[in-house]
């Protein structure tokens, strides 16, 4: 018979500093959803602003030129991420899924480039099928 190796057990340390790197991750992923389904509601509130009070619910021709002006000056003040075209996205957004009862059950699981993904799609309600299985992979 050989010899059996020796388990050692973990000092209180060693368990204590596991256990603190679990609550550290554990933090930093809530945070991380947190400001994602923050930013995702941002997304669909400055579409639906658009959308309702520069558009008029409509497709104007001019609204191109809208979101290009738009774009510049939340640019010059907030850096990236309103583009004209991501301005677009966020109007076609709010157009996707109009009522925020839909949206607020899924941007807990759902992100900006999810729903970014799902409204690419031509019609809402195979948009929020697309939603729908999106968020059933996540969990």
């Amino acid at each position: 018979m050989g010899l059996r190796p020796v388990k050692r057990r973990k000092s209180v340390s060693q368990v204590l500093l596991a256990e603190v790197q679990e609550l550290i991750v554990a933090a930093r992923q809530q945070t991380a959803l947190a400001v994602n389904a923050g930013l995702t509601l941002v997304c669909w509130q400055v579409g639906d602003r658009i959308r309702r009070e520069i558009l008029k619910e409509k497709r104007a021709e001019y609204g191109e030129h809208i979101l290009q002006t738009m774009s510049a000056k939340l640019s010059a003040e907030f850096w990236r991420g309103f583009s004209p075209r991501n301005l677009a996205s966020m109007v076609r957004f709010a157009e996707v899924f109009p009522d925020p009862k839909i949206l607020h059950a899924l941007r807990a699981k759902l992100g900006w480039t999810h729903f970014r993904q799902i409204i690419s799609q031509a019609r809402p309600k195979r948009a929020w099928n697309g939603a729908k299985t999106f968020s059933r992979r996540r969990k």
